[in-house]
Parts: structure tokens; sequence; C-alpha cells
């Protein structure tokens, strides 16, 4: 493979880049394939939409080998490297089968399902174990930390050396929650200006004095985006003194739609969106602005501040930065309110969000309904917890953390504990 392939270094400031092409029969069979077809749905809970097959596993094998290859040209012995997510978890191992005592840390940014869900992943006695060549494991939420524990206390019958620490033969394994964040104070800045371009200025004239609210996801079958048309039905028809007064924008990029299902999602979704305001819309107002298009970071974090509320309500996420933006992107005098799903791992920090069942239409309805006719009080309360939250936990700290903690032998402490927060803020503030 490697002599079909041509790597390129990239300079850029003080950070250089090297990257490498995939030839097709790689994109097919590592991404497209054990990536997106197995990993993303087992990891995301969906048993029942793990496609497997040996080709796309020996691709997956071959790609991270062919990785492998490509670092070593370029590693030094007191070189510090941090791999990212699924596509990714056999690398440690292969560096190490190649002589490389390097310190490694490993973060997964999707979901880490209990065992008794990812034991059923096929050739799973293969991969998972293939952690404990990293020095340090890092999850999103403490509850994926505990799936991951358990899967190597269980599975891997590793000696245990307290907390989530373990040890093998060749070193000591820690496992530790650490909360991805984002830049919270740029991303408040770019919301106050984006908020007076003319995009967003048009969008609110558009409203005619209705409130807004929003949804960004990407289209997946993780994002829970046919629930979230089920229970925006429900709220129209439980609650009808709101209609022609809110308006719905579900901005939905198009994403992997060479796999079927996602292809049948789309038409799902697009189908209820057309129902829906078939069924409730009027001459002058339209429930549901639905669109399958990308805008920029700025454009959302404008939309973001004029949104009365944010819905963000996925089945399974690993983190979900969506809410974290949208906290962000608000005025704190008139803040939206987030709406967020049980099953985000932004769920486990962003408790003064209100936190819905996504598979409960109801429940969901009725909290659109609490939140557009929130008091101000109310939500200046909410928002003050959630900003202080995602501004003392952003993108700098959490990378600081890890890799404090890649660097050092001490017990992982719990995420909250190495932020210096107190406990969870009740999601009952008034």
């Amino acid at each position: 493979m490697d002599g079909e392939v041509v790597s390129q270094t990239i300079h850029r400031g003080d950070i250089t880049y090297v990257v490498t092409d995939l030839v097709e029969a790689d994109y097919q069979e590592y991404y497209n394939g054990f990536a997106n077809r197995v990993l993303w749905p087992i990891l995301h809970y969906r048993l029942d939409l793990a496609e497997f097959s040996r080709r796309d596993l020996s691709g997956y094998r071959r790609v991270n080998a062919h990785f492998a290859n490509q670092i070593q040209n370029w590693l030094r012995p007191d070189d510090i490297i941090w791999v990212h997510d699924y596509h990714l978890i056999p690398l440690a191992k292969m560096l190490r089968d190649r002589g490389h005592r390097n310190r490694i840390g490993f973060f997964l940014h999707v979901p880490f399902p209990p065992p008794d869900i990812l034991t059923a992943l096929p050739n799973h006695e293969w991969l998972i174990p293939q952690l404990t060549a990293y020095d340090l494991v890092g999850l999103q939420t403490e509850n994926d930390a505990a799936n991951c524990a358990r899967y190597l206390d269980n599975e891997c019958r590793l000696q245990k050396r307290g907390g989530y620490t373990f040890q093998t033969a060749e070193r000591t394994v820690r496992v530790g929650a650490f909360p991805i964040g984002i830049e919270a104070g740029e991303f408040s800045r770019l919301a106050r200006q984006a908020v007076r371009s003319q995009l967003v200025r048009n969008v609110v004239e558009s409203l005619a004095d209705r409130a807004m609210m929003i949804g960004v996801d990407r289209l997946d079958y993780s994002k829970g985006l046919a629930q979230r048309m089920d229970a925006f039905e429900r709220f129209l028809a439980v609650y009808p003194d709101w209609r022609g007064k809110v308006t719905y924008l579900q901005i939905t990029p198009k994403s992997r739609s060479e796999i079927q299902e996602y292809a049948g999602m789309e038409r799902t979704i697009s189908e209820a969106a057309g129902r829906i305001n078939g069924t409730y819309g009027e001459v002058a107002w339209t429930p549901i602005r639905y669109v399958n298009r990308a805008y920029s970071r700025s454009a959302l974090a404008g939309l973001f501040r004029a949104a009365r509320v944010g819905l963000v309500t996925p089945l399974r996420d690993g983190m979900n930065l969506v809410a974290k933006e949208y906290i962000a992107a608000q005025d704190a005098e008139n803040p939206g309110v987030l709406i967020l799903s049980r099953f985000a791992g932004a769920a486990a920090e962003c408790t003064a969000a209100l936190l819905v069942n996504p598979y409960d239409p109801e429940t969901v309805a009725t909290s659109i309904a609490h939140a557009l006719a929130m008091p101000l009080k109310e939500r200046r309360s909410r928002h003050a917890a959630l900003f202080h939250l995602i501004s003392e936990n952003d993108l700098k700290t959490w990378g600081e953390l890890f890799l404090a903690a890649l660097t050092q032998n001490a017990d992982v402490p719990l995420w909250r504990e190495h932020l210096g927060l107190q406990p969870s803020i009740s999601s009952n503030l008034a």
C-alpha cells in the first residue's frame, strides 16, 4: 500500500501536518465499511444497524498499519502521541509492535457502550483489548469511563490498581473522563458579531416577531431527528395557542448519503416536515423550515443567538458540541433555553438545561412549551450556570488536562475534581 500512496508535509505557522491519501478500496473498506457500518452503530448502541464483513475489518487493519508505518518515519523517542477516535483504536498496539515506547494517549469522541453491547461486535476480542497499548484512555463522560473499565476488567481480566487504573505486563493503563469543550469566549464574541450579519437579520425579519427554535445536526440516525419531528408535531397538537407564534428551523447537512440507511432517513425526515407543515401551516406561517445544507460557523453562531430555544435531542451522542455552542452564543441579558437529551454526553455537565428523554415526544413537547414560556429570571439563572461551566471546561482546558494526565502516572481524578467544580447544579433552577 505504501507504494500506492504519497504522503505530503504541510507547514502552517508553527504546526507541521503530514497528510496521506487513501486509495478507493481503503476508503470503502476502512471508512465507509468497518468505521461507519460497524463501529459507529455499535458504539451508538445500534446493534441492529451494524453490517460486519471480514473484508472491511481487513481494510481497517491495513489502513491503521499504513498510518503506523507513516508515523514511525517521523517519531522521536521523546514525542508524546495523542490518538483520536474509533477509526484508530489499534494504532498504539501497532506502534508498540514496531518497537516504540513513547507515551501514547487515546481519546474516544463517541460513546463507549456497556460490555453487553460491545461484546456483540465481531472480533471485539481482537480490537478492544488493544486499548491496553495506550497509557491513558480518555472518554467523554464518567459513564463511558465506567463502561470501558468494566470491559477491561471483565473481558481482559486485567489486574486493577484501584479506580480506573489497570496493570498489564508492559504498562499501567489509566481510564478517565475528559469531557471535551469549545472555545466558549471566542464563540460568544463571534455570535455577538454574527447576529448583526445580513443573513441573520434576514432570518429574524422573516419570522415577523415569532419565536424561533433551532436544531443543527448532521443527517445521522443517532441525532433523533425523526423523534424530534414527532415531538414538535405533538407540541403543536397539545399547545394550539403557540400555532403561528413559533418557527422551528432545522439545519441538517447531508452526510454518508451513499449508505442506504442515510438515504432512507433523509426521505423520512423530509416527509415528516412536509406532513407537519401541511397539517398546521398557514399561508403566512410555515411551522418548520427544514434545510439540507451547511452554513458557516459564523452564520450558525448568529442564528443560535437569535433563537429562543435550542433543541439538541440525540438518541445517543458522545458529547454534542452544538449544545455548548448554543449556550455560548446566547445574550446573557436575554438568553434562550437549551433543551437537551439526557443521552447526550453534554447532559452530564449541562444539568441546568431542560433535560429530556428523546424517545418520549410528550415530555419533549412539554419542555418546548416550558422553554418558550420560561420567565426571564429563570432563563438568566440557567444560562449563567451553563455558561460558567463551559467557560471553566473550554477546549484549551480540556487539552491541557488530558496531556497533563498523559505525562503523569497518578490516577485520573473525576472530571469535576480536576476542574475544581462544585457538585452538579440542579436542573430545577428557579
